[in-house]
């Protein structure tokens, strides 16, 4: 039998304060981190309190598209 849609599946979180103000020039990029969610559990977009190495601080990062 086949599934649908599978019920974990991989998310990116991107850090909102980076994207929101535009990161430092000295940096290189926007904090990233991949994790899983499951999807009946979970169905809005998740968003977790992670440490931002551009920020040097924790930041609320949200789920994004891929």
């Amino acid at each position: 039998m086949a599934k649908g849609k599978e019920v974990r599946v991989t998310v990116i979180l991107e850090c909102t304060n980076c994207v929101r103000k535009g990161v430092k020039k000295e940096s290189t990029g926007i904090s990233r981190y991949i994790t899983q969610k499951n999807r009946h559990n979970t169905p809005s977009r998740l968003e977790l309190r992670k440490f931002c190495p551009y920020c040097y601080k924790h930041t609320i990062h949200g789920e994004i598209k891929k």
